[in-house]
């Protein structure tokens, strides 16, 4: 994956980050998924990466988050790439175990012909944008939350499990931990 100009960038660190599964595979209305993807933020928050989460929300479709990390010791690229990896991977085993066959079919078609890769779960680049300030993290951080309300999935963001509006509404991180101090 290209860097697409991120090492020009190596003093910012903090990112507003969205990837999309393939098709807009509504992959993560599976509960399960949405876990693992979880999960898979935790994995390598704890072990090989250093960042933290200001905001995330996961949509059926996609997953948007803003996290800030220390552009000495990481980068967004290595990050993105190691949670849709292993991500991708639990998320097809658990795909399978449902018997999802439609997503299957999805994930087959969307295979790179020219690579023994035999599905793939996300497309092939994420979008970042540096958060620049107080203002624009603000926007971004309403941008997420506001998401599940616009889908018509909750009438409040707070009432939208896997968010971050609810880390910020009631100070619950049971689902991940999430860096509010920064508002």
């Amino acid at each position: 994956m290209g860097l697409r100009g991120r090492r020009q960038f190596t003093e910012e660190n903090t990112f507003f980050i969205t990837t999309t599964v393939v098709e807009f595979a509504p992959v993560f209305a599976e509960e399960m998924c949405s876990k693992l993807l979880i999960d898979n933020i935790k994995y390598y928050q704890s072990c090989s990466h250093t960042f933290s989460v200001l905001g995330f929300v996961i949509m059926p479709t996609h997953f948007h988050w803003i996290i800030r990390l220390d552009p000495r010791s990481d980068n967004i690229s290595n990050i993105m790439r190691d949670i849709k990896k292993y991500t991708a991977w639990d998320v097809m085993t658990q795909i399978e175990v449902l018997g999802r066959k439609d997503l299957l079919r999805i994930f087959r078609r969307n295979a790179p012909k020219s690579t023994d890769q035999k599905r793939k779960l996300w497309m092939k680049r994420f979008d970042d944008e540096i958060i620049r300030n107080y203002e624009m993290f603000l926007a971004k951080l309403e941008y997420i939350h506001q998401n599940p309300v616009k889908a018509g999935l909750v009438s409040k963001p707070e009432e939208f499990k896997y968010s971050s509006a609810r880390n910020y509404a009631f100070g619950d991180h049971s689902v991940l931990e999430v860096n509010t101090s920064f508002i």
